[in-house]
């Protein structure tokens, strides 16, 4: 097994993918059936035994949580070559929160036997642990401070990029069940900031709904992100 695939980890991130290896990972996956979400689908769901772990293919997730005042809160966003649900077969828990595809998604469902058996017989458990670790880090470094015009795009561009990839041709239309309150949270910003930041990428063709954000011009928006950041 190598800590070290080839080519850099993707926009949301280091991926499980990336720290197994892809010849590791296509071993895993032959362990595993594959099953479509449409998007707004619920892959895992919060407060349920963890039976099985979740290895995504292709789409955008994203992991919320609903408290004890029964709020929800956006925890992250995964994308291809992320494991989802993990940490309860691992721990023998209950998931602590749910999962929802915010773009068509593809995944590998492995079995919890499966799972811990192949993590077992090829020494994962490190490499699990500094997985999670990578996760924390990549949540604090999303609520971090700077312009929120220029977060909020670079985070569009970056679930854009894993959902329909980096070359989509202008035309192409990229749509996330993605809500403004959402965004603030995964921002650490208030949903009125939110609000004003997404009417400064209209011109960008960077259109909201009420549950639902659709990008019309990926490459605009992505120049428009890279000049923002300077």
């Amino acid at each position: 097994m190598s800590d070290h695939a080839e080519g850099a980890p993707g926009p949301l991130g280091q991926t499980l993918r990336h720290l197994i290896g892809d010849e590791l990972w296509a071993r895993m996956l032959d362990e595993a059936f594959e099953r479509p979400h449409p998007i707004g689908s619920t892959l895992l769901r919060q407060g349920e035994p963890g039976t099985h772990v979740l290895a995504l293919r292709s789409g955008v997730a994203k992991v919320i949580r609903r408290e004890r005042s029964g709020d929800l809160t956006l925890l992250a966003f995964r994308g291809p070559g992320e494991a989802l649900g993990e940490v309860a077969v691992l721990d023998d828990g209950l998931r602590s929160a749910s999962v929802e595809a915010i773009s068509p998604c593809t995944v590998a469902v492995l079995g919890k036997a499966v799972f811990l058996r192949f993590v077992a017989d090829h020494d994962l458990f490190p490499v699990l642990v500094r997985y999670a670790l990578g996760k924390l880090r990549e949540s604090d470094l999303a609520r971090g401070g700077g312009d929120v015009v220029a977060r909020l795009a670079a985070a569009l561009v970056a679930l854009a990029d894993v959902s329909a990839g980096p070359e989509a041709p202008p035309g192409r239309r990229v749509e996330f069940a993605l809500t403004r309150d959402e965004l603030a949270q995964y921002l650490g910003v208030s949903r009125n900031t939110v609000t004003a930041g997404l009417s400064e990428l209209g011109p960008l063709q960077v259109r909201t709904g009420r549950k639902h954000i659709v990008i019309d011009d990926l490459p605009a928006l992505r120049l428009a992100a890279a000049t923002l950041r300077g």
